[in-house]
């Protein structure tokens, strides 16, 4: 929920920033571009951590991490100073969202893994809602700076953590061996993981690079449609709250339908309201695209964190999940900057979004064809 809020608030503080700080189509998409390079690094380093020290340390640096550095973030006046903390932020939150779902893997029996991993992530929703209420409701009176500085407060949240979260006793007990980095890193290509990593890094990239293109633009996308900030946000709001229902389907599906149909189902419809939206004309058309968009993305995203820890046993885990996520984050960092630049060069809406289209349509074929089930399946 907090990883979301602090995304969520980054979304609506592009449109404000764009205002106030008259910037560029391409300085916005690089405000949110740079939040997906600290995203790749924090991936890729809290995982390959998480695997040495433990789920539970990392979970709490990585939370103080993010907090501490998006409340700094409202004290900036310059925009190098604001994609500076922004790194540190993306890093925060980069290792944090892997590390947490492996966590919540392994301490669940695998009759219900993955539905309780899905409905851990529909928090992602709450926080998406929280932010943009914060945005409806104290950017237009009180400034971008005072929601930034509300997303310092999970940082707290760590002291509660530290004395009643337990680590995971699967990792404890199996975790820990004397393998190196590198021999860890090695180990996902092998033979016996290599079609699951690939799989997994094609269909991380495919999702975050039309996720963070599309959703940190859909305030702006509105702003730009010709609608008021006020009535944008607004607008958002409505979206968000489609991914709700969008969690909790893919949540009642997962144990029945497998990891594989509700990951291609759902992306494939991710594709088809992409599209829509893209090409929507009126009111209506955009807010009920813009729903479907969120109902069905959202949903894929839950059934991706629940699939990519099930891939690899409990000593490479973590750093299975985090390398596959920060590739993912590579596709980041372009999703966000790509809008940037076409809009710049003068761009349709429509050609844009068939453009995140066709990449999550790659994803589909990836899962298909390359995806191995993992439904129910207990934990080596």
């Amino acid at each position: 929920m907090f990883d979301a809020m602090d995304v969520g608030i980054l979304s609506f503080v592009i449109a404000a920033l764009a205002v106030d700080w008259q910037l560029t189509s391409t300085e916005m998409g690089w405000i949110g571009s740079v939040n997906s390079i600290g995203m790749a690094f924090g991936a890729l380093g809290f995982g390959l951590l998480a695997d040495r020290i433990g789920r539970k340390p990392v979970f709490m640096i990585t939370l103080i991490l993010f907090s501490v550095a998006s409340g700094l973030s409202a004290f900036t006046t310059a925009l190098w100073a604001f994609l500076a903390l922004r790194f540190l932020v993306g890093a925060g939150l980069g290792g944090e969202l892997p590390v947490a779902s492996t966590l919540v893997s392994e301490s669940v029996e695998a009759k219900e893994r993955g539905r309780v991993v899905v409905l851990l992530e529909s928090f992602w929703a709450a926080g998406w809602l929280l932010a943009a209420l914060i945005a409806y409701f104290v950017i237009p009176s009180f400034g971008w700076r005072i929601a930034l500085i509300i997303t310092a407060l999970p940082a707290f949240y760590a002291i509660y953590l530290r004395r009643n979260l337990p680590d995971s006793k699967k990792f404890v007990t199996e975790g820990k061996t004397n393998e190196t980095t590198g021999q860890k890193l090695k180990q996902l290509l092998a033979p016996a993981y290599r079609k699951r990593t690939i799989m997994l890094w094609i269909v991380w990239f495919a999702v975050v690079f039309s996720y963070y293109g599309m959703f940190l633009w859909l305030p702006s996308v509105m702003v730009l449609k010709g609608f008021s900030l006020l009535k944008s946000f607004g607008y958002v709001l409505l979206m968000t709250l489609a991914q709700l229902p969008g969690y909790f389907s893919a949540a009642w599906l997962i144990e029945r339908a497998g990891r594989k149909f509700v990951l291609a189902t759902y992306l494939f419809g991710t594709a088809g309201s992409a599209l829509a939206f893209g090409n929507a004309e009126t009111l209506t058309t955009l807010l009920v695209s813009g729903a479907f968009l969120s109902f069905f993305n959202l949903g894929a995203w839950g059934a991706l964190y629940a699939y990519s820890p099930e891939q690899y046993p409990t000593a490479i885990r973590a750093t299975g999940s985090g390398v596959a996520a920060a590739v993912g984050r590579v596709g980041g960092i372009f999703g966000p900057l790509l809008i940037g630049s076409l809009l710049t060069e003068g761009f349709g809406f429509g050609s844009i979004f068939a453009i995140f289209c066709g990449a999550i349509m790659i994803g589909v074929v990836a899962v298909i064809v390359l995806g191995t089930e993992t439904k129910q399946l207990e934990l080596t």
